[in-house]
């Protein structure tokens, strides 16, 4: 295959994925059922929406901050509104083409700012790191509130407690034995894996060795209990949805930050894996569509809108360069 086909493979795919799941979800409804979907998302409570984009551009504006603490360090200090606007249009690039606004960023970066590429996407991989562990804590999180609600799963599918006690340990086991012979492997895969957790070391110690280390924390755990208030107030839009608990609404959240990952922007997957999640306590499926959909078209418009405008005033603002 050549490098060129698999170039479009990877742009078309991600695309078509999510175009079928859309099909899909729309197709696997009756009619009555849509009609219900729609009558939620055509009668959601836009004050709630609008909150839910307000706390969106304040994790925006909170990343462009946050962005300095890794650059400052290397001799850099960008301005605070390049940053929003160079974040906005790598936000606005993913949903287009994925994961080309890491790149993007890193580019405009150094056209706006003369911070050279290299130095500029570091930082960025930097802040995938960072932003990693927080998943992995909020996974944890959410783990540990709804264990009952785990462990009645298990039961349901014929797994008691002693059973996930030796999954868990299996699971443990498993990875250690793993670690183990990752670690004694010479091949190019175990080297990729090895690479990886140097550069996830590297990135968590990274953060002890600038100037604003503190700063930099409170802003990652803000940036992210923003991303977890825009999910939670958007359930004040759906009435079934608006009695579940934090615990209840953060197994939907894991479920939907995977789902951002493996289609555009969550095109299509985001509203299935969001209702499936949902189903567990007991939501039914037009108003976990309802949810789903009203959630990814609030996340999408910030996206679209703000990094549309964020491509015409960037260069606008920084004619001079």
């Amino acid at each position: 295959m050549s490098s060129k086909l698999k170039k479009i493979l990877k742009i078309a795919l991600p695309i078509i994925l999510g175009a079928f799941l859309v099909w899909y979800s729309y197709s696997s409804t009756s009619a009555n059922d849509r009609e219900k979907i729609f009558d939620s998302i055509k009668n959601a409570d836009l004050l709630w929406v609008s909150v839910s984009i307000f706390i969106g551009i304040l994790s925006h504006i909170s990343r462009a901050i946050r962005w300095n603490y890794l650059l400052e360090p290397l001799g850099y200090k960008p301005k605070i509104r390049n940053n929003i606007l160079i974040i906005l249009i790598s936000y606005f690039s993913n949903i287009l083409i994925i994961r080309s606004g890491e790149i993007l960023r890193a580019t405009a970066l150094t056209t706006y700012e003369k911070v050279p590429f290299e130095k500029g996407f570091g930082t960025i991989v930097t802040e995938r790191i960072i932003d990693l562990i927080m998943l992995l804590l909020v996974i944890f999180s959410a783990l540990l509130l709804q264990t009952d609600i785990i462990i009645g799963i298990l039961e349901k599918n014929g797994i008691g407690l002693v059973g996930s006690a030796v999954l868990l340990g299996s699971g443990v086991l498993g990875l250690i034995i793993g670690i183990r012979i990752i670690k004694k492997s010479t091949s190019k895969f175990a080297v990729k894996i090895k690479n990886f957790a140097i550069g996830l070391l590297d990135g968590v110690l990274s953060i002890f060795k600038m100037k604003n280390k503190i700063a930099f924390i409170f802003h990652t755990f803000f940036i992210w209990a923003c991303y977890i208030g825009m999910f939670w107030v958007i359930k004040f839009t759906v009435p079934e949805v608006a009695a579940l608990s934090l615990g209840e609404l953060l197994v939907a959240f894991v479920a939907g930050a995977f789902a951002m990952t493996a289609t555009n922007g969550g095109l299509g997957l985001y509203p299935i894996v969001v209702t499936a999640s949902l189903a567990f306590f007991g939501i039914s499926k037009t108003s976990g569509d309802a949810f789903g959909w009203i959630m990814w078209s609030a996340q999408t418009a910030i996206v679209v809108v703000f990094g549309a405008i964020s491509f015409l005033l960037l260069p606008l603002w920084n004619r001079n360069k």
